[in-house]
């Protein structure tokens, strides 16, 4: 069996920029859900005075993460934004004072077996930094660790545009391969695969280096297929297992934990600085000067543009991530979030929706779906309303990688309708739990 799925252009212009830290941002918009799960509930108040690495949003929930500030300053107000699902969310608003003090709770975790391992983690804020914004310390703490077959190290990243993992694996190889370490004394697995594309040659180098020195390592290098980063995808073409529908990684016996999320538990185990900024790409054709970029969790799109150079024309679209998953920001004022890995604004040509025509019936959406899906017929039973068709026809296996929409000839919003046709499902099925049906 093969997985399938599309060529898309690389546009890694980035490659090869070490990060620009941006710390001279006014105010931080922080919001108290940059997970799944459970919103994080803010523990500061209007006029508090803040650190650096201090919490200021605790977890409030078994599947949820704290939330710490970035900078030190005042916090303005507690408020409530817009979130890009339309959602409206809590969120602290924070005055930096340009003094960048640390909080006197920054201090490394004491570490000395598993539990205590998994509660660092969770403490650290982390949550899967390629985008998915899973708390990291649930999907770490496994109930029989002997389970546990391969891990597999995803430094894809096989999105156009964005490199901020790139940047990682070039910039902080020492702490990708402590991060190893960690996870072979905690969680006592004794193989790992560094899975990468093969468009990041330097990486690739690197890491091959670094693999030969650590027992249990080794680097699978992968076609430049999109989306190969996708997490069942990975695990097929790393170790050619398939995860069942209803399934986890951890049945099949992988656990898949992104390149930068395991470098940054590292470094949080050494310095005991939690997740409180992100590396990020900052590109696309409204981009005057595409660079990688580390500013605050919190600092709004309009100032991380305006200190990375500015845009050369008016973004049409801009996105949370790159143009294949991306996110549409609700507005510029819209903050950088935990698991913000790219900011890519497009222009009026790039952004622009093309014409949608009728259905040519080509079979191209179904035969490049990297998980066989049809989503011509999905949207079919889509639009008559048909949850049962729609369940029949597994929608809710769809990673909306958007792989369909970018293949038809016809211009169709198909990924578009894959994500309302899993509404409409969740949906139905609520419904008839309720019913007791």
């Amino acid at each position: 069996m093969k997985i399938h799925g599309i060529k898309v252009p690389h546009r890694k212009h980035t490659a090869d920029l070490k990060p620009v830290r941006l710390t001279d941002v006014k105010t931080i918009t922080v919001p108290m859900s940059m997970h799944i799960g459970k919103p994080a509930r803010a523990v500061v108040k209007r006029g508090d005075a803040v650190k650096v690495g201090q919490l200021i949003g605790e977890a409030d929930g078994f599947v949820s993460s704290p939330i710490y500030s970035g900078v030190s300053g005042k916090v303005l107000k507690i408020d409530e934004m817009t979130a890009s699902n339309g959602a409206g969310v809590p969120c602290v608003v924070i005055e930096n004072d340009g003094q960048n003090e640390v909080s006197e709770s920054v201090k490394p975790p004491e570490v000395s077996d598993f539990q205590s391992f998994i509660e660092a983690v969770k403490q650290s804020g982390v949550v899967g930094l390629g985008g998915a914004g899973f708390p990291t310390f649930i999907k770490l703490g496994v109930k029989d660790v002997s389970q546990i077959r391969e891990i597999i190290i995803n430094a894809a990243e096989c999105e156009p545009y964005i490199t901020s993992d790139t940047r990682t694996m070039l910039d902080k190889p020492e702490y990708i391969f402590k991060g190893i370490e960690l996870l072979k004394k905690y969680l006592k697995a004794k193989t790992f695969i560094i899975g990468i594309e093969n468009n990041k040659r330097e990486a690739i180098e690197l890491m091959q280096k670094k693999a030969a020195q650590c027992e249990g390592v080794s680097v699978k290098v992968l076609p430049s297929i999109y989306p190969q980063g996708g997490e069942k995808v990975l695990i097929y073409n790393t170790v050619g297992r398939i995860v069942p529908k209803g399934k986890l990684p951890i049945d099949v016996g992988v656990i898949v934990i992104n390149v930068t999320t395991l470098a940054f538990i590292a470094e949080y185990m050494e310095t005991g600085m939690p997740l409180v900024e992100k590396c990020l790409t900052f590109d696309g054709s409204a981009v005057k000067e595409p660079k990688n970029v580390i500013v605050p969790i919190g600092t709004s799109i309009s100032e991380l543009a305006e200190l990375a150079g500015g845009f050369k024309c008016e973004p049409k679209k801009v996105l949370y991530g790159g143009p294949m998953m991306g996110i549409a920001v609700p507005g510029l004022d819209a903050p950088i979030l935990k698991n913000t890995n790219a900011i890519t604004a497009l222009d009026e040509k790039d952004g622009f929706m093309p014409k949608t025509t009728p259905c040519i019936n080509c079979g191209a959406c179904l035969s490049h779906c990297p998980l066989r899906l049809e989503p011509r017929e999905i949207s079919r039973a889509y639009s008559m309303g048909n949850a049962e068709e729609l369940a029949a026809l597994h929608v809710d296996l769809c990673m909306e990688c958007g792989c369909c929409s970018f293949i038809c000839p016809a211009n169709r919003p198909l990924v578009q309708n894959n994500k309302l046709a899993k509404a409409l499902l969740r949906m139905k099925q609520s419904e008839q739990k309720k019913e007791g049906k």
